[in-house]
Parts: C-alpha cells; sequence; structure tokens
C-alpha cells in the first residue's frame, strides 16, 4: 500500500493514492465526499474518494479532525478534495456530497451565517477559484457510501475505537492535521498516576449545566464519561 500524506486543512489532501492514477491532467475527476461527528460538536471527521473520468480510483482521503461540528466536517471533506486536485494539477473537479446545506452555499442558493463556518466557506471559494472547471452536486447518503465509510474510519481511528472482530483493521491513511489557527482537540490516551481506572464509577453534581465531580479524584483532559441521573 503506497505511503500517506500528511496535510494541513488550509494546505495538502491527506491522500491515499492509488496505482490507477493514471488520468490525463486536463481531464475532469470526480469525487465523493462526507463528513461527520458523534455528537454536534464530537469527534469528527471526513472521507472522499477520487475517481477520473473512466470511473478508477485515484486516491481515497481520511482524516480525523477532533472534537468539530457535522457541517465542519463536511466542508473539511470539501476542502480536502480541492486541496487534491490543485495539488496533483486537476484543474477539472465535480464534486458530490449529501450535505445539502453545504452544496447550497457553495452554489449560492443558501447564505453562510455561521461565524465557524465561513471561514472554511471562504477558502474553498478560494481553492475553486484556482481551478479551470468546477461542479458540486448532491446525493443521497445510500449513493455515498465509500466516502461515509472514509468518513466513520477517521472517527474510529481518532477515538481509538477497536475495530469489529473478524474484520481487518482500518490501517491510517493520514496524520491528524492542525486548522488554520491551532491544532483542534484530541482525545487523549494518556493517564496520570492519579486517574481512575477505566470503568470507575464517580459520584457528582450539576450546577449551571457544569458537572462537578465529588472528591478528590481528577480527570484527564479529553475522555468521555457517561452521566446517569439519580
Amino acid at each position: 500500500m503506497p505511503a500517506s500524506n500528511s496535510s494541513s486543512l488550509f494546505g495538502d489532501a491527506p491522500a491515499r493514492p492509488s496505482s490507477k492514477a493514471t488520468s490525463s491532467k486536463g481531464a475532469w475527476i470526480n469525487a465523493h465526499c462526507d463528513g461527520g461527528a458523534r455528537g454536534n460538536p464530537g469527534p469528527s471527521g471526513y472521507g472522499a474518494v477520487l475517481q477520473d473520468d473512466a470511473g478508477d480510483v485515484i486516491a481515497e482521503l481520511s482524516e480525523f479532525l477532533g472534537l468539530r461540528t457535522n457541517n465542519y466536517a463536511e466542508y473539511s471533506g470539501l476542502l480536502g478534495c480541492l486541496a487534491y486536485a490543485i495539488e496533483h494539477q486537476h484543474p477539472r473537479l465535480r464534486v458530490v456530497s449529501d450535505s445539502e446545506l453545504m452544496v447550497k452555499q457553495i452554489q449560492g442558493k443558501y447564505q453562510v451565517k455561521s461565524p465557524d463556518l465561513k471561514p472554511l466557506y471562504d477558502e474553498a471559494k478560494r481553492r475553486i477559484a484556482k481551478l479551470e472547471g468546477f461542479e458540486i452536486s448532491h446525493a443521497l447518503r445510500h449513493k455515498n457510501k465509500e466516502a461515509d465509510r472514509l468518513a466513520n474510519e477517521a472517527m474510529d481511528r481518532g477515538m481509538k475505537r477497536p475495530h469489529t472482530p473478524g474484520q481487518p483493521a482500518p490501517q491510517p491513511r493520514a496524520t491528524p492535521y492542525p486548522t488554520r489557527a491551532e491544532a483542534p482537540p484530541q482525545p487523549s490516551t494518556a493517564r496520570s498516576a492519579s486517574a481512575p481506572p477505566p470503568e470507575t464509577m464517580l459520584r457528582g453534581f450539576t450546577r449551571d449545566g457544569v458537572v462537578h465531580i465529588l472528591g478528590s479524584t481528577p480527570l484527564p483532559d479529553g475522555i468521555f464519561v457517561k452521566i446517569i441521573r439519580e
């Protein structure tokens, strides 16, 4: 398997090149992209499959983004596809996404009101302007299965989720990358000497929407907890 490339959201796209990457540099390439977050915000990632005009896969993108929103992840998928096309000198790109919001914003049919999405929208338009041809369209999720699979693999890697028994473990395709300002927070695997072991039951209470743990037991940053109302 070819080696992966590390990347930046506002730089190069992480990609796993295919041995069939022989498309003409002047022809259209086609991308299916998807992004998701387990929680909103929550652990997020995007995936994309790029094909030449003959239908041969030329690259797969799969990236964990940290704790982000679903719409942020969808835009990250589009930016990854645009970065790949620019870096590898493919001047014409067609993109299919199951995010109706993002597609219609890029098409100019919806306004971008979210301050979190506006920088991503602006960057996408800047990259689109570098291409000779660009098209984007919406498709239902069941027509975007491979991109959805790659996005879920990215989230699994980032959350260190065990793979399904009997199935091959997904191989990392990219290194988690920073956003324009800073690296997104990522679940920590480190645990201090005084931190409780996994599955330890702790007690606490809520005040103004914040959970306060009783006692002096510390919790490391980035872990996931289950809240059960008593």
